[in-house]
């Protein structure tokens, strides 16, 4: 009993050090707030982000409209909250779907090796031999202003770097002394994931979402920037930005609006996934 005392101690020590670090809880909290703003918000207050009053248009922040109005007459905070809500939605949505088939397919190509690991490597280099922003370009001009193409897009981008990350950890992982034992003593593919490959991978997976998430922020105002992402009156913070620019003299605060949005999502996603444990 000492003994299993003393092998314990250092494991719930180097748990309790897994906790967030100082960057990691700013970018945790930043993008709860965030969160809060895009997704809680609408449930309390009645907003419209399509609703127009040409009676109030470019109207400052103030009482009436905390955010302002834009050039239509319509709320910035209503338009703001729907904007967050997609841009965040949407890439984590697309985050979690290229994850899943992405981590699959990367531990059994690890895992089997052979023709397994050739056939999906060579699955994996054919889609990446296509530029990513290109494949997504391609999938919207099939069906311009839809939310699928967009999300598609981006799961068929991201899910190749989680297979190619994922199979070399895997494949070193394999090799190991500590699951050539747990192979002897006969331990079946359960064990072995849950016992040694899903605590060293989840850290890798977890930050390449986070990393990926941005990624997927930053395409999608681009492609709303340039017009050939998600049609108006749709809120959109890349679309929201191409509307407002013309009046970016007369009132400045709503064009910066979309753009610290963008600034703070990624910054959110990138400190929360770069932060290292001293």
């Amino acid at each position: 009993m000492t003994q299993a005392t003393t092998l314990t101690a250092p494991a719930a020590q180097a748990g309790g050090r897994r906790w967030l670090n100082t960057r990691q809880r700013w970018g945790t909290g930043l993008l709860l707030a965030l969160a809060l703003f895009g997704f809680v918000l609408p449930l309390v207050m009645e907003l419209d982000p399509v609703k127009q009053n040409y009676s109030r248009i470019l109207a400052a922040p103030g009482a009436t409209e905390l955010l302002g109005t834009d050039h239509l007459g319509r709320s910035m905070l209503a338009r703001m909250s729907s904007a967050v809500q997609l841009s965040l939605g949407l890439s984590l949505l697309g985050v979690v779907t290229a994850a899943v088939p992405g981590v699959l397919l990367g531990v059994l190509a690890g895992w089997r090796g052979g023709w397994v690991d050739r056939a999906l490597g060579v699955l994996a280099d054919t889609l990446l031999a296509l530029p990513g922003l290109l494949l997504v370009l391609l999938l919207v001009a099939l069906a311009p202003g839809n939310f699928w193409t967009l999300y598609v897009g981006i799961s068929l981008v991201l899910w190749i770097e989680y297979f190619r990350v994922v199979r070399l950890t895997t494949r070193t992982l394999m090799a190991s002394p500590q699951i050539e034992a747990s192979r002897l003593l006969g331990f079946g593919p359960g064990y072995i994931v849950r016992r040694h490959l899903w605590p060293a991978l989840a850290p890798v997976v977890l930050t390449l979402g986070a990393f990926g998430a941005a990624t997927a922020i930053l395409a999608i105002a681009a492609l709303g920037f340039v017009s050939v992402g998600l049609r108006p009156p749709t809120a959109e913070l890349g679309l929201m930005m191409t509307e407002l620019l013309p009046y970016y003299h007369e009132a400045p605060w709503i064009l910066l609006q979309p753009i610290a949005a963008v600034f703070l999502l990624v910054l959110a996603l990138n400190l929360l996934a770069g932060g290292r444990k001293p």
